[in-house]
């Protein structure tokens, strides 16, 4: 991942429900959830909550899918691996051992 791609992810996330909204589609994947769902879980109106989730699809984080007359949101996991692996890539000056706390929290996945 390039630097203005995970600072765009990371201004994306920078927003409460942005983050909650993101957060919860990872919770639900693969299946993803429809926008109405993550409106009603938002407490927003859909207006609102639109504009949010066209911040995190622009980011790259989120993903549209239309299923019959719903539009399906999904997590874009891959992005989140290449996210994450940017922020830790140069963790602890290359100590395996200062970063294994880090590791044995993302092992429960």
């Amino acid at each position: 991942m390039e630097t203005d791609a995970a600072l765009s992810a990371l201004g994306a996330l920078a927003h409460p429900t942005r983050l909650d909204a993101f957060r919860l589609l990872v919770r639900h994947e693969p299946e993803g959830l429809p926008t109405g769902a993550l409106v009603e879980a938002s407490g927003l109106t859909q207006s609102t909550f639109s504009t949010h989730l066209a911040v995190l699809a622009k980011a790259g984080l989120v993903r549209a899918e239309k299923q019959g007359r719903h539009q399906i949101q999904r997590a874009e996991i891959a992005v989140l691996t290449a996210l994450m692996l940017f922020l830790a890539k140069d963790c602890c000056g290359g100590r395996a051992d200062l970063c294994e706390p880090l590791l044995a929290e993302l092992t429960c996945c």
